[in-house]
């Protein structure tokens, strides 16, 4: 199919995008890296009256260090982001989870601030913004707005963004040198979405799990930050007795879709199978890295 007529404008600056956004009074659409918005234009899934161009806005396309937390600007693409040395040396978990996003002419124009937006349940990039306590800046002609993430995803492909809105960062933790990180996707081929995914976090202190994060996606209509296995998780030490309870535990919380890909009986197993296997790759990876650190 071919999209509705729609006008296209290229902004020089984020007042210009905001501008001409609010102008459009919920018609108009911001593309960076196009990859998800261009096929719903072709398909008639949405009809803009006008595309706003935000990648000739300068300094949108960096990755700072602010402390401890991580600035990504919009126009900064996922290559970009797989191949930053902040990102592997503050964020080793992202830097691995990069490689697994889509494959690689999607990930050549696609954006990391882009994927979040779009917030697919099935891809990474939601799912590890959670994760990693991210909070997405909004610019309007009214000002800037900072949206938690754990307000942000609103459903599937829903976001909390009002329509005269333009996402210009994200901002995510770093973590510390002693942290480990485990993670483990099933999907039918390299770079689809996954049928389930696993992303957790974790530092050993006095020898039980401290500071546990446990994200996942492709099991729910958003991507989930599961407190329940944090709470399992966090003052023991890592056993098969605790994997037990996590995938128990997992199979009763978590109430995925049934669809032509996957039952939502598999999705469970598959979420026990592969947080077994996330979780004990951050305990081995959190007793290496404290090791380095402390000793």
């Amino acid at each position: 199919m071919k999209p509705s007529p729609f006008d296209y404008f290229a902004a020089h600056t984020v007042a210009e995008a905001a501008e001409a956004l609010a102008a459009a009074n919920g018609d108009g659409k911001i593309i960076a890296g196009g990859q998800s918005l261009m096929p719903m234009i072709n398909f008639r899934l949405v009809k803009p009256t006008i595309l706003i161009d935000i990648n000739r806005i300068a300094g949108l396309d960096r990755i700072e260090l602010n402390g401890s937390r991580l600035k990504i600007g919009a126009t900064v693409r996922h290559y970009m982001t797989a191949t930053n040395s902040l990102i592997e040396r503050h964020v080793p978990i992202l830097h691995d989870v990069m490689h697994h996003v889509a494959h690689m002419t999607v990930r050549n124009r696609g954006t990391f601030c882009g994927s979040v937006c779009h917030a697919d349940p099935a891809a990474e990039m939601p799912m590890m913004t959670l994760l990693l306590d991210g909070t997405i800046i909004a610019m309007s002609v009214r000002g800037e707005r900072q949206i938690p993430t754990s307000e942000f995803f609103t459903g599937s492909l829903m976001n909390a963004l009002e329509p005269d809105e333009l996402v210009t960062a994200v901002e995510i933790d770093t973590l510390s040198p002693d942290t480990g990180w485990g993670f483990e996707e099933f999907s039918k081929r390299h770079g689809d979405f996954a049928l389930a995914c696993v992303a957790t976090t974790m530092r050993i202190v006095g020898g039980v799990a401290s500071e546990v994060r446990f994200g996942m996606m492709g099991v729910g209509e958003t991507p989930l930050r599961l407190v329940e296995i944090q709470e399992l998780v966090e003052g023991n030490a890592l056993s098969d007795a605790v994997l037990d309870r996590v995938a128990e535990t997992l199979s009763t919380i978590l109430t995925p879709n049934t669809d032509i890909h996957a039952s939502a009986d598999y999705r469970r197993h598959l979420a026990g199978a592969l947080a077994r296997r996330a979780l004990r790759d951050a305990w081995k990876r959190a007793e290496l890295c404290g090791g380095r650190v402390h000793g």
